[in-house]
């Protein structure tokens, strides 16, 4: 088969979408979203039958093209199978935005096959933000969201405080040297410790609302509404793997809180959320 702009080989054209899909379904996109762009892709570059079975945590892809006739040969088809492991991790909606938007440029003309692999590229080696915009990130969030569930001044800053403390302690310890369980609940103890012993210590009011506003960072929402999305839209099995694994981060952040709040009512007589 003569490979031409119009006319790549399909093992290509289908090692791009793979790629394109990998990259979504690795930094969160949904089950649909991903069938949709692969197919887009695979479809502008002369794929006739290609088929996508796709999981929360695998690709598997095959495809075949149309019979070709040669002279003195009887008709060839090329054909292509592909299986990608995806680990379970977090989101970077920004580089699902640009695989999407690239798939859509793709459509309507304006990548070869190759310059389709080039921008792929780049995308997927797109650097995450700096740690210390992270965890500053962390601890404005952190005081924000405690604001919004109806905390005053003081519960803000000291959830400010322990968000970037535990930002910090997700970064050096956790996210490199412990499983996700593990972790978020030694993240969430030692955020809940600092609230407890700030608020013990007459800063702030409410340590409910303290404690909330700290480990808001920890809480996976995007994975868990994509989960139910996936639901929504019958991909049964992807759906309840994302709800399965943000449900454990739930239960890590759960029992973290929980066993600092059993451990300083040791110390507090009066401990009321």
């Amino acid at each position: 088969m003569k490979q031409t702009e119009k006319t790549p080989h399909i093992s290509d054209a289908l090692e791009v979408a793979t790629k394109a899909g990998y990259i979504l379904l690795e930094n969160g996109a949904e089950i649909s979203r991903v069938e949709e762009t692969m197919n887009r892709i695979a479809k502008h570059f002369g794929v006739d039958t290609g088929n996508y079975f796709i999981l929360s945590n695998g690709i598997f892809t095959t495809g075949k093209a149309k019979k070709i006739k040669k002279k003195n040969t009887s008709s060839l088809s090329e054909q292509f199978a592909d299986v990608k492991y995806i680990p379970l991790r977090g989101s970077r909606l920004d580089k699902v935005v640009l695989v999407n938007q690239l798939s859509r440029d793709i459509e309507q003309g304006k990548h070869t096959l190759e310059s389709a692999s080039n921008e792929l590229e780049k995308i997927d080696k797109l650097p995450a933000e700096s740690k210390l915009v992270q965890t500053i990130s962390s601890g404005i969030g952190s005081g924000f969201f405690c604001s919004i569930f109806g905390g005053g001044l003081q519960e803000c800053l000291v959830s400010a405080f322990a968000g970037l403390v535990l930002w910090i302690f997700a970064l050096k310890v956790s996210i490199p040297h412990m499983s996700k369980l593990l972790g978020n609940m030694a993240g969430s103890f030692l955020a809940a410790s600092i609230c407890i012993l700030a608020v013990k210590n007459g800063f702030g009011v409410s340590l409910g609302h303290t404690i909330i506003g700290a480990v808001i960072s920890l809480v996976p929402g995007v994975a868990f509404t994509i989960g139910i999305r996936d639901i929504v839209g019958e991909d049964y099995l992807a759906g309840t793997t994302r709800l399965v694994d943000a449900c454990v981060v739930f239960f890590g952040i759960a029992m973290g809180v929980a066993v600092a709040l059993l451990v300083f009512s040791k110390f507090f007589t009066s401990l009321e959320i």
